[in-house]
């Protein structure tokens, strides 16, 4: 790690995840490298080395990022004064996700590579943004829907954050697996990351 001050080392480290996600936007996981990432940004590429050891730890920050930001829009919702229906709740966190889709690309990589290949600190950081996600829906389940007990709240977290893991291929469909779909003629309906998880999360809520 850069002996800098910790200015230095956050603002460095914040240019090197900015390059990442802006590459992120058009290329793939497996096409972004440190040589990319560094001709991004306005050091070289060696010097990245000084705070993240690998592209994995580049995008595990990335991913760690967007947890932060859908912290944030859950916590919107938890603060909320009136208490929501079980409508009202799915529209507000399908709402939160549709401006998340960048993280739902992300659940949808393999996570298992990434997380091996990162360092125990950096992964322990990323595990409390995850840990902070979980406990904001915990806590907005508690708060909004009060007839439910604590067996069903565990019940409906563990199927809606494994249900996570899929919202992104089943919504962003490229034109070349539609393409395909319709040569295998499969039948599919197509569905925004705001109906996926709405359709999801009505069943969970009001059932």
């Amino acid at each position: 790690m850069f002996k800098g001050t910790p200015e230095i080392i956050a603002q460095r480290r914040e240019e090197i995840v900015n390059a990442c996600e802006q590459l992120y936007q058009t290329m793939s996981f497996k096409d972004i490298t440190l040589k990319e990432i560094g001709n991004v940004t306005s050091f070289s590429r060696p010097t990245i080395y000084n705070y993240f050891h690998t592209k994995e730890e580049i995008f595990l920050a990335l991913y760690e990022r967007e947890y932060d930001r859908w912290n944030a829009d859950l916590e919107i919702i938890l603060n909320m004064d009136q208490q929501l229906s079980g409508e009202q709740l799915a529209d507000q966190i399908a709402g939160s996700l549709e401006k998340r889709a960048q993280l739902l690309r992300l659940l949808s990589m393999n996570n298992y590579d990434m997380e091996e290949n990162s360092r125990e600190e950096l992964l322990a950081s990323f595990k409390r943004a995850y840990g902070q996600s979980l406990r904001n829906f915990r806590m907005i389940l508690e708060k909004h829907c009060s007839g439910i007990s604590s067996t069903e709240i565990e019940q409906i977290m563990y199927v809606f954050f494994p249900f996570m893991f899929g919202i992104y291929p089943y919504a962003e469909v490229t034109a070349k697996q539609r393409n395909a779909m319709a040569e295998a003629e499969v039948e599919f309906a197509y569905q925004s990351i705001y109906e996926v998880t709405y359709n999801c999360l009505i069943r969970l809520l009001t059932n």
